[in-house]
């Protein structure tokens, strides 16, 4: 009755219940907010899985002629060009501070994997190798394995080496068997070169963080902070080369002579 018909009193109330509300409101709409998190990045990484594939890298045509007009090629009428697909995965265990480590991801042989394919982050980053793969999973070599190594070029001048890690610190990797004569500064980007067969060409490493000088050697080891970050790893992308068998067939066919 008081704040009913004493009009101060119901002003005040009014005021009051006003603001327990809206601060009821905002706590519900944070804790909405955080459940609604887990399906909005499996929308973004869904969306982000269609963008991959439509990438012109993932395409390659035979030179049947003496000029391509590369514009012009309608690549996804042409299935025989298609030379990379992309297939998101969910990652369920991770390591970072073991000398080998692995990942394993929510995807296997019934969804398309298969062993030997390349895999990389949300940012686009090189962090493995598919190793095994049952039903619905796979084991990845993670490029924090010693057994690890990618062929990787420097993006400024086109130097070419191999990646690998020594086991020990998660935040380093090695370029190896770089030319002393090449111009290496710190910060430079280092990509995926054109001779892997499980990752397109310009894929990110990492970028240059110094040079280990060996007086004894006419190489450079180049260290490189990686592009990924191993130890945020939720979601990631595999990558298939459609055409990794004809060369590879080819190639058996003149050393089996």
């Amino acid at each position: 009755m008081l704040f009913t018909y004493d009009r101060y009193h119901h002003t005040a109330y009014s005021q009051v219940a006003a603001e327990v509300t809206g601060r009821i409101g905002t706590q519900y709409n944070n804790v909405e907010y955080y459940f609604h998190l887990k399906k909005t990045n499996d929308s973004l990484v869904k969306a982000n899985e269609q963008l991959y594939n439509r990438l012109r890298e993932n395409y390659e045509i035979p030179d049947t002629i003496n000029r391509v007009a590369i514009d012009s090629l309608l690549y996804d009428s042409i299935k025989t060009a298609r030379k990379y697909i992309y297939m998101q995965a969910k990652v369920t265990r991770n390591s970072v501070s073991q000398p080998n480590n692995y990942i394993i991801v929510h995807r296997g042989m019934l969804q398309g994997i298969h062993s030997d394919m390349g895999v990389i982050g949300i940012n686009n980053a090189v962090i493995g190798t598919v190793m095994e793969v049952s039903d619905n999973y796979s084991v990845i070599m993670s490029l924090l394995h010693q057994q690890s190594n990618v062929s990787a070029r420097l993006k400024k001048n086109g130097e070419t080496g191999t990646i690998v890690w020594d086991g020990k610190d998660p935040h380093l990797l090695s370029l190896k068997d770089i030319n002393k004569t090449a111009k290496i500064s710190q910060g430079d980007t280092v990509i995926t070169s054109t001779f892997s067969e499980k990752f397109p060409a310009g894929l990110l490493i990492g970028f240059v963080k110094d040079i280990v000088v060996d007086k004894s050697s006419s190489t450079y080891t180049v260290r490189v902070i990686p592009g990924a970050n191993f130890e945020t790893l939720q979601y990631a992308y595999i990558i298939d080369n459609l055409q990794k068998q004809e060369p590879q067939q080819l190639l058996k066919k003149v050393t089996t002579r």
